[in-house]
């Protein structure tokens, strides 16, 4: 294999577990921002505009992403700002690849999330790792039909965000292709 596996990563649920029940969570730091997609869905001049929003990250994150054999990306509705307010925060470069979404929010005619068919297009045919919280079995079943190499959609429980069990999913992943696609057929 020439190239490594992509990471396609969300912020908001797997980096930023918004629904978690405790408080910062037990690694986490808060940071206000003020994200461009997040601030344009705001009422001008509101209070919770002027304050920003509030995300919980995990500094050690960045180390153990940079560690996997993956070439990362972001695929999240913060698309560039991600690099600017997320990156620097965890230890990610500021310039990770970004998967530009042009129709955020867009109702899907086959039901699907949103953003599954930009990534596969961005994909590229590539393998790849997308971790999301808004992935639904609809979406694995149209991927798996849809794109040639291997992919694995690992859906994230918004109010955990990345643990242990889906960084040892990702390293045991990506060995798994990595023999697969070194197998003369």
């Amino acid at each position: 294999m020439t190239e490594r596996p992509l990471l396609l990563l969300d912020v908001d649920g797997p980096l930023n577990p918004f629904g978690a029940r405790l408080w910062p969570p037990r690694g986490y730091v808060t940071r206000r921002v003020h994200p461009t997609v997040w601030s344009a869905r705001q009422k001008p001049g509101s209070r919770r505009l002027r304050r920003g929003l509030r995300i919980r990250l995990n500094p050690a994150h960045g180390q153990r992403l940079l560690a996997l054999p993956y070439d990362l990306a972001w695929a999240t509705t913060w698309m560039h700002d991600a690099n600017e307010m997320i990156g620097p925060v965890i230890g990610l470069p500021a310039d990770l690849p970004v998967i530009e979404f042009t129709d955020m929010f867009a109702r899907d005619p086959d039901g699907l999330y949103w953003k599954t068919r930009r990534v596969l297009e961005w994909a590229a045919g590539r393998p790849f790792v997308w971790v999301d919280d808004m992935i639904t079995d609809l979406d694995v079943r149209h991927v798996a039909r849809h794109h040639d190499t291997p992919a694995l959609l690992l859906r994230i429980d918004p109010r955990r965000g990345l643990g242990e069990p889906e960084f040892e999913e990702l390293e045991r992943w990506a060995r798994s292709v990595s023999d697969q696609l070194s197998d003369p057929i």
